[in-house]
């Protein structure tokens, strides 16, 4: 089981099962949705996904039909995406888990949209898109 919550407490949630696909994107959506070099996702069973505190405290912005980033509406912290097309996964940001995690990245994804200031110097895998098993996800 895992925990977490956002940046002011208000939005708290648990993960009951594992962490699945961990990357660090580095699409120019993730970084202007994150305000950071690349953001570290992964894919949680919904079924699995409690919010615990502040269900009423999370937006979101449907950023294509059926896409959704949900964030507190009152830090702004992304908390987690919705894919009407997965309706089973939920893609968590790491960056909101409190507790530490066994699973680990396995690659970055959109080098070819990095942040030109970032330089990057890691031992993983480095794709110009998706990392080819999270095609369709």
């Amino acid at each position: 089981m895992y925990q977490g919550s956002c940046l002011c407490g208000d939005v708290t949630i648990e993960i009951n099962g594992g962490i699945e696909s961990i990357i660090h994107c580095h699409c120019s959506k993730c970084r202007k949705s994150s305000g950071t070099a690349y953001a570290t996702n992964g894919f949680v069973a919904r079924a699995g996904f409690i919010i615990k505190t502040g269900q009423e405290k999370i937006g979101y912005y449907e950023m294509a039909p059926g896409k959704k980033r949900h964030f507190c509406k009152v830090c702004a912290s992304p908390i987690f995406s919705s894919n009407d097309a997965s309706p089973e996964l939920l893609r968590l940001r790491l960056g909101i888990l409190d507790t530490d995690i066994v699973e680990r990245p396995m690659s970055h994804n959109f080098m070819s949209s990095r942040a030109s200031w970032d330089d990057l110097d890691a031992e993983l895998p480095q794709y110009d898109g998706h990392e080819p098993s999270r095609a369709g996800r």
